[in-house]
């Protein structure tokens, strides 16, 4: 069933073809800036994409302009808030992670300019990243007296390494598209002109597979990491099997013996 584009008040949401949606962070103004309203935001959207993902079977996550991604936390809400709103704000963030780790829909992040702080966490939380060659990374929190708080401590070592991580965290140090590239956060890096369309078009290509397939083998690399290979060995085997009755596999392997392309129905 084909799912309704949402509306938000700091998200920017469009349909781009068939079963891929691009979703703008959208307050250019502030530099994309993550505040109260686009944290809430952003757990409806992926909530709503978990529980009902529809036809939707690929997620492009951008920012609006050529300027940020996301430039962290907005410290101008957050000035004078008290210890008990600023911890009340934070579940928020807390939640919106969660959302965007378990959605089932892969989400390709295309990192359009600065993802600072818990823009860059955002980044961590995406399956893999593009990037702008002007784009900058950098989780500056312990400049700030805080500390990653929206899984960058989970997520950039998963991606960079223990090593790798603990440098750039503990020391705030801002890093380019390029390095990002090197140490194994960002996939590709490309002209801004072109990476929307370098993003919009791998979509492409996960949303002509079968959608099962696709949620399955997602999870089964998410969840396999957390556990040991044994353990991860036997979930992906739970997961394999949920695709084997299923008509889209059926139509697989009917399409290759008829050297066709297969219409893949989510079913």
């Amino acid at each position: 069933m084909a799912r309704s584009v949402p509306t938000f008040e700091t998200l920017s949401v469009e349909a781009a073809g068939d079963h891929v949606w691009i979703v703008r962070t959208n307050r250019p103004e502030a530099s994309n800036a993550l505040n109260t309203q686009m944290g809430l935001d952003l757990v409806r959207c992926f909530e709503d994409v978990a529980l009902d993902p529809g036809d939707l079977r690929c997620i492009v996550l951008t920012g609006t302009g050529e300027k940020a991604f996301c430039a962290g936390g907005d410290l101008k809400e957050r000035r004078g808030m008290t210890d008990e709103a600023w911890t009340r704000q934070h579940v928020i963030f807390e939640r919106m992670v969660r959302a965007l780790v378990d959605c089932p829909v892969p989400i390709i992040g295309a990192i359009n300019g600065a993802a600072y702080g818990g823009g860059c966490e955002i980044s961590g939380c995406c399956d893999f990243l593009y990037a702008a060659e002007t784009a900058r990374f950098a989780l500056t929190e312990v400049t700030l007296g805080i500390m990653p708080g929206g899984g960058g401590t989970q997520t950039i070592p998963r991606a960079l390494g223990e090593r790798r991580a603990k440098e750039l965290i503990l020391t705030g140090r801002p890093f380019s598209a390029r390095e990002a590239q090197e140490w194994g956060l960002v996939n590709a890096v490309y002209p801004a002109a072109d990476l929307l369309p370098a993003a919009l078009e791998t979509a492409q290509v996960i949303a002509r597979n079968a959608p099962i397939s696709i949620r399955q083998a997602k999870q089964s690399m998410h969840r396999g990491l957390q556990m040991s290979l044994r353990d991860g060995l036997a979930f992906e085997i739970e997961a394999y099997n949920r695709m084997v009755p299923t008509e889209d596999r059926r139509e697989g392997i009917l399409a290759f013996n008829e050297k066709r392309k297969p219409v893949f129905k989510g079913r």
